[in-house]
């Protein structure tokens, strides 16, 4: 059956083209010219997800991967392109994992090469017959984007190899990077010719389509949108050598659930996140999650699991029970150790050989009734490392063969071809011990595939005549840089550099008591079973659905250009501040209130110089020089700091250190109501503060009359988070009895008085107009960073204050386009002081000059947005 979204794709063997709202040119049905894209952004617009398309009861899921999980071979009678589902594809299994009504749509490339004059037959077919939508790249892109990028930059590189020399390994080349967008558009092309983006879920798969949210992204802002990576992520230190490196992070975050195989591999993707873009993260109820613009993107740590019904059938084939018999008799009266590995650099064959050498010099009682049978899967990728390291391999193999064998005997035997299903399955259920010894690897199922079939089933018992409450056994010897490792906690993890320890750790295995290795078999068959490709996949989807169930609760924007776009994702009720609007009721009110942070909001913050400029201090006089006016500076500075910078602004008040001084004019004394007395504390802070100061290079005290800041922002950034973090631990538990409090803010760790706040700040201004009987019936506050938002929930809980006559108009502004409690924004400085200069023109009893500086203002502003 065709899909509801799928139906106009048929068109398209006609030559019609696909017809979306708001894209600005047409989808190409397949690219007939080879060549690179160019411009990035293709022409898409930056829509929001308001797409109108048909309604369909059934759930859709678009999975987008590399290859097709199809077999294509050619008839060689009638010289036509024949398909098959390949049952061995992981992204066939995770269909098991949903119900029968769940729709798949797979869209990926064929492991084929496809004429362009077929094509279009092809894409037909494939769509009709398996729902299938092929990505035809063209040859040159093909080769720069897969077998250039990909596997000579990337795969290297996040199994930590790096191009250190000509020789070892290839440098980065701008033009495979290129091809390597170019073909992730083409991708984004075909997902975006067949999505319903309101309903549809789309999981895209592996490091070869990590910058594909993006263009995604940019196209349905509200797209459902999951990643899986099922290689291992760098360490930063590893991948921060990337040129790319920011490009790939942002692709990937441009998703709201990313899986990965292991929290090591999590753990390092956070890393990168905070390292090159700043990004902190946090858990939320048990689910990690990454604030990204106001968009949580969420982590799933999670192995993929195997299908089971798919390896238990192949358990009970006739000729798998052959194969054992014929295994248990040739090996009779031997042990038996089984490797399953490519031949690549990564798996660590060679390494294994030789522990195995080391096992024989060692324990010499081995010899002659140990074997190592090492089937040798077929290369994934060409080149000089792959032929070194299967030249290495058959020399350190004929040595032992050579040394420790015999007449009748071989130490090690290598299967070096393509070996059956049926005949691999039956070394699984025969092999006494399965050691797995790559020195880095994603993930690795070979050890569960072994589980699985030593556990074996009612038929295999059958056939080979075993009693089916006979105990099962099986043991494992795993590297433990590979990524099924932590999930197989009965196993004997080892260093694969470290082949005395391989060598100790199977003849451990081999030796060990019946009963100790039936009991870690149940447990590893338990976990196996019960975590396979379905779960895996159920799992992985809830997780997405739960991920995107705030989509249309908020407000987005696209910014940024190229691979740098993001979607910002905010309130409903969030909204730039109108000059008119708030001009407007500035004149209709009496009393006014009005609340401005310093830094970030009057001063840039990335400004070296801090004092005020001219501008500033006109605006400011302006503002207190109208009666009706109350205008408070609050900020984190000290009190002599904002005094001496804003002497010029008379009526000016001022709340220094977060409130903790209040000054209501330069005609008035600071208030405060705390006195020295009750800073004892600090001498119990500042000794716990120096010695974290000492241990954290960069790190730096901070000694305010109110206060004492311990600033890491200078330090490396997990290092500062992690002594922040104990730091803030020690001062809680040592001033647990004291009146202070202790709050870790963006890399600070601050102690100060107990109602300490610019919200109490300005409540208790609101509080003093009250009681001199001028209410205020308008209140304005703006600022930028966290300690603002405290003024803004303190503000808009005047509206329920019982003491005024009546509730203000409330105008709660963050300077910046960000998550906040206030419901205003203003993009930068420049934006307040515009506000500002409107509100002092709307103070002068001219009218017609304000009007006159008005439309000056709307003219420059109109302007600026043009250019």
């Amino acid at each position: 059956m065709v899909s509801r979204s799928c139906a106009n794709f048929l068109d398209l063997a006609s030559w019609d083209l696909l017809d979306f709202p708001q894209t600005q040119r047409a989808l190409p049905r397949v690219m007939t010219v080879p060549g690179i894209i160019s411009e990035l952004d293709g022409g898409y617009s930056d829509g929001s997800s308001d797409v109108n398309s048909s309604n369909s009861s059934r759930e859709r899921k678009i999975i987008v991967a590399n290859m097709l999980p199809l077999q294509a071979k050619r008839d060689t009678e009638t010289g036509q392109w024949c398909f098959s589902w390949d049952e061995d594809s992981l992204l066939l299994q995770l269909r098991d994992g949903f119900s029968s009504d769940t729709e798949f749509v797979y869209i990926g490339s064929l492991n084929a090469d496809i004429g362009i004059s077929e094509q279009e037959d092809v894409s037909h077919k494939l769509l009709l017959d398996f729902n299938c939508v092929p990505t035809f790249l063209p040859k040159e892109m093909q080769e720069k984007f897969y077998l250039g990028f990909c596997k000579h930059h990337l795969w290297p590189l996040f199994h930590y190899m790096l191009p250190m020399f000509p020789d070892h390994g290839d440098r980065f080349d701008r033009r495979l990077w290129q091809a390597y967008v170019s073909a992730n558009k083409i991708f984004s092309d075909r997902v975006m010719e067949v999505i319903n983006p309101e309903e549809d879920y789309v999981w895209i798969h592996d490091y070869h389509l990590m910058v594909l949210p993006t263009f995604l992204r940019k196209r349905f802002n509200r797209i459902k949108l999951g990643f899986f990576l099922h290689s291992p992520f760098p360490s930063s230190e590893i991948y921060r050598t990337l040129p790319v490196r920011d490009d790939l992070l942002r692709g990937l975050l441009n998703c709201d659930l990313i899986g990965f195989h292991t929290f090591d591999y999590a753990r390092h993707f956070l890393s990168c996140c905070s390292r090159m873009l700043g990004l902190d993260y946090e858990s939320k109820r048990g689910h990690i999650g990454l604030d990204y613009f106001g968009r949580t993107v969420f982590i799933k740590i999670l192995p993929v699991g195997i299908h089971m019904g798919r390896l238990e059938s192949v358990l009970n084939l006739p000729s798998t029970a052959a194969k054992m018999k014929e295994i248990q008799e040739q090996f009779k009266g031997k042990k038996l150790i089984l490797g399953v590995d490519d031949m690549d650099i990564f798996k660590g064959i060679s390494l294994k050989l030789i522990a195995m050498e080391r096992l024989f010099e060692t324990y010499w009682h081995m010899r002659g009734k140990l074997v190592l049978i090492q089937i040798v899967n077929p290369a994934r990728a060409t080149g000089k490392d792959v032929e070194e390291a299967k030249k290495e391999t058959y020399s350190t193999a004929k040595r032992i063969n050579e040394r420790y064998g015999s007449a009748g005997y071989q130490p090690v035997i290598l299967i070096d071809r393509l070996v059956p299903r049926y005949e691999k399955t039956a070394y699984y259920a025969m092999a006494d011990c399965c050691l797995v010894n790559a020195v880095r690897d994603g993930m690795n199922l070979v050890p569960y595939k072994y589980i699985i079939c030593r556990q074996g089933t009612p038929g295999m018992d059958k056939a080979m005549g075993i009693s089916h409450d006979s105990a099962r056994t099986s043991m494992l010897v795993v590297s433990e840089f590979i990524g099924c490792s932590p999930s197989l906690s009965g196993a004997i993890r080892v260093n694969p550099w470290d082949v005395d320890a391989v060598a100790e750790a199977v003849n451990l295995a081999l030796t060990m008591g019946e009963t100790e290795k039936r009991l870690r078999h149940e447990k590893h068959y338990h976990y196996v079973s019960t975590h396979d490709v379905g779960y895996w996949a159920k799992s992985f989807m809830q997780d997405l659905e739960r991920a995107c169930r705030e989509h249309y609760n908020k407000r987005c924007w696209g910014i940024g250009f190229g691979l740098s776009f993001r979607v910002l994702s905010l309130s409903p009720s969030f909204r730039k501040l109108s000059i008119d609007h708030i001009v407007s009721t500035y004149r209709n009110t009496q009393r006014r209130a009005i609340f401005l942070d310093y830094d970030g909001t009057l001063v840039p913050e990335s400004s070296i110089i801090k004092t005020p400029n001219a501008e500033v201090l006109s605006v400011l006089k302006s503002l207190c020089g109208d009666p009706k006016n109350t205008v408070f500076v609050v900020s984190g500075r000290g009190w002599e700091s904002l005094s001496d910078w804003l002497s010029p602004c008379e009526n000016l008040g001022i709340a220094a250190e977060h409130g903790y001084f209040i000054r209501w004019s330069s005609k008035k004394e600071w208030e405060t109501c705390y006195s020295s007395a009750e800073a004892e504390w600090k001498t119990m802070v500042e000794p716990v503060m120096r010695s974290y100061m000492d241990a954290t290079d960069g790190s730096t005290i901070e000694y305010k009359e109110s206060a004492l800041v311990w600033h890491h922002q200078d330090a490396d950034p997990d290092f500062g988070a992690c002594q922040a973090k104990e730091l803030l631990d020690h001062l809680e538990s040592v001033l647990a009895n004291e009146p202070v409090v202790v709050k870790r803010g963006q890399h600070i760790v601050e102690v100060k008085p107990q109602g300490v706040s610019k919200g109490l700040a300005v409540e208790k201004v609101i509080h003093q107009m009250v009681e001199d009987g001028n209410p205020p019936d308008m209140v304005m506050c703006i600022g930028d960073d966290r300690s603002d938002e405290d003024m803004f929930e303190s503000i808009l809980s005047t509206v329920t204050n019982p003491d005024l006559p009546m509730p203000p108009e409330i105008f709660a502004c963050t300077v910046g386009r960000k998550p906040s409690k206030a419901k205003y924004f203003l993009d930068d400085v420049s934006d307040v002081l515009k506000l500002l200069g409107g509100l002092a023109a709307a103070t002068s009893s001219s009218k017609p000059e304000y009007q006159q500086q008005s439309s000056s203002l709307h003219t420059q502003v109109a302007f600026e947005s043009i250019i």
